[in-house]
């Protein structure tokens, strides 16, 4: 289960959608850092594994939502878990998650 989920960008991705459907332009613009081509091959790879849904609509202009399926969302749960250690983690070792995240949305934003 853990090679499904693993890899830099599937966790990043699966984490946005634990809430709601995303389009393929969000998910770009809301994942610091992943090029075109390693999102689209995630997106393939989360969808071939049963873990998110694709949906087309069309309309027009078409668009493209993804979402999570039910064995997705179980997974939310682990990804969960392993996100709250590590924080915790991080807590213990004197790290300032918070003040991490700002300069990276602070330093994404002079891009």
């Amino acid at each position: 289960m853990l090679q499904q989920i693993g890899g830099t960008w599937k966790a990043p991705v699966l984490w946005r959608l634990k809430n709601k459907p995303f389009r393929y332009t969000e998910l770009e613009k809301d994942i610091p850092h992943i090029s075109q081509k390693m999102l689209t091959k995630t997106l393939k790879e989360l969808e071939a594994d049963g873990i998110i849904d694709k949906k087309t609509f069309a309309k027009v202009p078409p668009h493209t939502e993804y979402s999570l399926t039910a064995k997705g969302k179980k997974l939310i749960l682990l990804i969960e878990s392993i996100r709250n250690t590590g924080l915790q983690l991080m807590k213990e070792e004197g790290i300032d998650y918070e003040s991490m995240v700002k300069e990276e949305k602070k330093n994404a934003g002079k891009k």
